[in-house]
């Protein structure tokens, strides 16, 4: 269970990979120790056993005691080949000889360890000549401490252990302090419920990854509460609007129920068939926009844009002429059904308050098609311009949605827009209301 958390996995992770480096160069570090000492003894008794055998040789040496020219090196013996000691140094005066090895003729100088009576000893044997009677100098030194016992082994696996824990504990500290503040955010996150998206999770000094996780869980709250928030404005319109004609409809039912005689069918049927007409074209517009919001149409393609404004002229019937000022050649990627009903919404906007003339251009500027829709009615104030886009939004009189539309139309095109990575705003014009629509070049 400790190892199922993050913290905890980290941790081990570090202690493996300390472990994994630390145990083997502890290993090594113990065996180079090893070597680099017992070298240096066998150097030492070398050297000894060299000059023990140079002075021999130069006839300064023959028998009585040695001296010690080699620090530690103490125990110096010259023997003959039957065993007899014939000189020796102080150390090793009353000493049987020091070993029992007689080097070869053709290997004159023998390495080995022995125990005997001077105790264990690193000992170098020298063949003084060839012949077979040659004497053997024999120089040894007490192995070295470190090399008689486990101390460095038992030394550097406490020093590894030390290190390896080390390394655990301050990994499970920092990553404890690391994940603090990720803690203290899944506790708000807790707190955080549908009806309540207003709390914020607290964002950690500093610029690194937890710090910007948590701007970004509070982007995404933002973003919660304000759908949250368009979601129960868009419900509460909805409700409302479509509650005026049912409820207009239901009156006239009931007054032709109940006062027959006085019923004209005719009047009432033309005016169930306008609140019916009005009911289902508020259905369309909330089925396309719930489809654009859920992405069910995906099915992009390469549209020639002007092509596409021509095509919609082309079918239909408008009060006021169009004007049209285009560039060939503008294609897009995007959803066919989903432009032409941004492209018809802009033009049954545009035909439903312009006075005297509609104007359509369609250019290309920074990667993006431009598709600008203007009429010459009242316009719209800059303080209202964002509200345009907003579902089931009344302005004053002059371009309220009474004179035909739904209310849905704007929001529609905004949702097309953004769904098409591009964007829907309202322009500055000398006369009348301009609506510019950028979408990205294919």
């Amino acid at each position: 269970m400790w190892a199922s958390s993050l913290r905890g996995r980290v941790t081990l992770i570090a202690v493996a990979v300390a472990a994994f480096v630390l145990v083997p160069t502890g290993f090594a570090g113990a065996i180079v120790t090893r070597s680099a000492v017992t070298a240096g003894a066998w150097k030492d008794t070398r050297d000894a056993a060299a000059a023990v055998t140079a002075s021999l040789r130069e006839g300064h040496l023959v028998t009585g005691t040695i001296p010690v020219t080699v620090d530690q090196v103490d125990l110096l013996q010259v023997v003959t080949r039957g065993g007899r000691v014939v000189a020796n140094s102080g150390a090793a005066a009353r000493l049987p000889p020091l070993a029992n090895v007689m080097p070869a003729p053709g290997r004159r100088i023998v390495n080995l360890t022995t125990c005997g009576a001077a105790g264990c000893v690193h000992l170098t044997a020298i063949r003084l000549s060839t012949s077979p009677d040659s004497m053997v100098v024999y120089a040894a030194r007490p192995t070295p401490s470190l090399l008689a016992t486990r101390t460095l082994e038992l030394a550097i696996g406490a020093q590894v252990i030390l290190v390896i824990g080390l390394v655990g504990w301050v990994t499970w500290m920092v990553t404890g302090r690391t994940l603090q503040p990720v803690s203290t955010m899944r506790t708000e996150l807790d707190a955080v419920n549908a009806t309540d998206l207003s709390r914020r999770v607290t964002v950690p000094p500093g610029v690194h990854e937890v710090s910007q996780l948590a701007k970004s869980i509070n982007g995404t709250l933002d973003r919660l509460e304000r759908s949250a928030e368009q979601q129960r404005q868009f419900a509460s319109d909805a409700s409302h609007e479509l509650r005026t004609p049912i409820a207009g409809l239901r009156a006239q039912l009931e007054s032709a129920q109940l006062y027959p005689e006085d019923t004209d069918l005719e009047a009432l049927v033309d005016s169930a068939l306008h609140d019916t007409d009005r009911l289902e074209a508020i259905m369309t517009d909330l089925l396309l926009l719930a489809r654009i919001g859920s992405r069910v149409d995906v099915a992009r393609e390469r549209i020639d844009l002007p092509g596409l404004v021509r095509e919609e002229l082309a079918g239909r019937v408008d009060k006021v002429p169009v004007r049209l000022d285009m560039t060939e050649g503008i294609v897009v990627d995007g959803v066919l059904m989903q432009l032409r009903r941004a492209l018809t919404n802009l033009l049954d906007n545009a035909q439903r308050h312009a006075e005297s003339f509609v104007s359509v251009s369609v250019t290309a500027h920074d990667g993006f098609a431009v598709l600008a829709v203007q009429d010459d009615g009242a316009g719209i104030s800059p303080d209202e311009r964002e509200r345009v886009f907003e579902r089931f939004t009344r302005l004053d009189a002059a371009r309220s949605r009474d004179a035909g539309g739904t209310g849905l139309g704007l929001a529609i095109v905004r949702d097309v827009a953004v769904a098409h990575r591009g964007d829907i705003r309202v322009a500055d014009s000398p006369r009348g209301a301009r609506f510019v629509l950028r979408l990205p070049l294919a």
